[in-house]
């Protein structure tokens, strides 16, 4: 069995279906509701800023979770070198409260954005002998302090409203939340790095390069390593695991329209900095049939105990619907994902 849920980044441009940032949010509230419907078990979306995508996600996952009832509710991911992890913490707190405890919160020291060094703008820079990445994981280890829910700040002996005993925390504070804390590794060691620290792994279809093996075969040992130091470091609790891919049952003449030419059955490779050779994971789009003797090849869906598919936003909300339906009757049941 595995959780099953749809990652969507939000695109929007007067040239499609979703064509403003309020068609985008709205219809992204209306797909998770249709996908709950549907039995699917996640709704989550990527944070990308200075760009035609989501952006703030708290807002976002608050309507969700107001608007559903089962559904879990998440972010793929949130990079942490634009974020104030106390603000975080808080805006955290109030969607899960909201949520009645089902956000699966997603970070990330992140990935190239589309402004050169974008978090200055939002009022952060590395300390002294830091690199970005080092500040985005600083702030990570931060966030996880926060949500222990101890007390940290010192009592005005005055205050406007009686305090509790004691130091004071972030509030409002939702029990349970640090252990919904998800790392998106883009490398084995970060991989290893999140599972010390006691947070979920989320890998989605890119990661390093490290050895030159095919994409899911890299992507699953990434996985058994962390949990391998997941086990190392002694946590009590069992760790999940995500993996994200592209996958489309062509069921009909609009999945063939769409996606049934040929498009990146392979692995690709690129770079994401100079120095940082990725390799990209290849999409899926077949007949049922071949699509799932395809997938049963995938070591790293294997692996994982939960499966994000990433879907096209700017078809709508009624095609992509249709798509998470199609995996859910005609792909899953027959993996025993379902």
């Amino acid at each position: 069995m595995k959780k099953i849920g749809f990652l969507s980044f939000g695109h929007w441009s007067p040239q499609s279906r979703t064509r403003s940032a309020a068609d985008a949010l709205l219809e992204t509230i209306d797909l998770a509701q249709a996908a709950e419907q549907l039995g699917a078990d996640g709704a989550y979306v990527r944070v990308h800023h200075f760009a035609r995508q989501l952006a703030s996600p708290f807002p976002l996952l608050a309507a969700i979770g107001a608007k559903t009832e089962r559904i879990e509710i998440g972010t793929a991911v949130i990079d942490m070198r634009y974020e104030n992890p106390l603000y975080m913490a808080e805006d955290a707190g109030a969607a899960d409260l909201i949520a009645g405890g089902r956000l699966q919160l997603g970070i990330s020291r992140g990935s190239p954005e589309q402004v050169i060094d974008g978090w200055r703008y939002f009022g952060y820079q590395p300390a002294e002998g830091e690199s970005d990445a080092d500040m985005g994981r600083r702030h990570a280890e931060v966030l996880l302090d926060l949500l222990r829910g101890q007390g940290f700040a010192q009592p005005n002996p005055r205050p406007m409203f009686p305090n509790p005993p004691g130091l004071l925390r972030l509030e409002p504070y939702s029990e349970g939340l640090r252990d919904r804390i998800w790392w998106g590794a883009g490398s084995n060691a970060t991989a290893v790095w999140a599972a010390k620290l006691g947070m979920n792994l989320q890998s989605s279809t890119l990661k390093n390069d490290e050895t030159g093996e095919p994409f899911h075969v890299q992507q699953a040992a990434q996985i058994r390593a962390y949990r391998d130091a997941w086990k190392q470091a002694g946590h009590t609790r069992t760790p999940r695991v995500s993996v994200s891919r592209s996958i489309f049952p062509l069921v009909d003449d609009r999945d063939r329209a769409y996606f049934g030419r040929e498009g990146q059955q392979q692995d690709q490779i690129g770079y994401l900095d100079e120095q940082t050779r990725a390799i990209f994971g290849r999409s899926y789009a077949a007949e049922p049939d071949a699509l799932i003797e395809q997938l049963k090849a995938d070591a790293a869906i294997a692996e994982a105990d939960t499966l994000l598919l990433t879907i096209p936003n700017q078809l709508g909300v009624d095609y992509n619907a249709h798509v998470i339906e199609a995996v859910l009757t005609h792909v899953a049941p027959a993996l025993g994902w379902r």
